[in-house]
């Protein structure tokens, strides 16, 4: 019983520490704006981590732009399910597919770099407009690593946007100077993935 109570006792001095510490910390965060949010890695759960912040976003009543870069099919999960909650609430949500397919499936660097160029200035619209709460660029990094857009415009762009906007950004290697400008990064690491076991992409599960 006496041991019982002594752990008890730590447990009970460990959290309230730990309160304190925690406690002061969000004291000391009070600024409001805007966040830039990087989701990079080799990870799966990149583009979907950002799909559950537009669902975030819009249960908060703000208007979402989504603008996919390299992805170029309109048959996902994601992209049927926010279309017909745009339906309901008109005005809620943009959702732009922009890609023309995956580097490997267009093999046309001069096609894939226009089909760059015509989303980004669909992202640009987007940031200058204040009443867009939330602005995803799904596999936005490959427009950069593979020079489809020059980073310091971009960046200036990002820099630029209405003050309470926040902007996710998704896709692999996301380079330095994308990182270093960014408020909150995430770099999912690959452990195990059923494709490389030889399981095709599932329905509700991949797209």
């Amino acid at each position: 019983m006496a041991e019982d109570q002594d752990k008890e006792a730590r447990y009970h001095t460990r959290m309230a520490r730990k309160k304190a510490v925690i406690d002061e910390k969000i004291a000391a965060a009070q600024e409001e704006r805007g966040v830039l949010v990087i989701n990079t890695g080799n990870g799966k759960g990149k583009s979907s981590a950002a799909f559950g912040v537009v669902a975030r976003a819009l249960g908060h009543d703000m208007k979402v732009a989504v603008i996919q870069f390299v992805k170029g099919r309109s048959d996902t999960g994601e992209e049927g399910f926010y279309r017909r909650v745009a339906q309901t609430t008109p005005g809620c949500l943009n959702w732009h597919v922009s890609g023309e397919g995956f580097t490997w499936e267009t093999q046309d660097s001069s096609r894939d770099a226009a089909a760059a160029r015509t989303a980004w200035e669909l992202a640009c619209g987007y940031f200058a407009d204040p009443g867009i709460g939330l602005v995803v660029l799904d596999e936005f990094t490959y427009a950069l690593k593979y020079g489809w857009l020059d980073t310091a415009p971009v960046l200036a762009a990002l820099a630029a946007r209405a003050p309470m906007q926040h902007v996710i950004i998704t896709g692999r290697g996301a380079p330095d100077a994308l990182i270093e400008a960014a408020d909150t990064v995430t770099e999912m690491a690959l452990v195990k993935h059923a494709f490389q076991a030889g399981v095709k992409g599932m329905p509700g599960l991949e797209w």
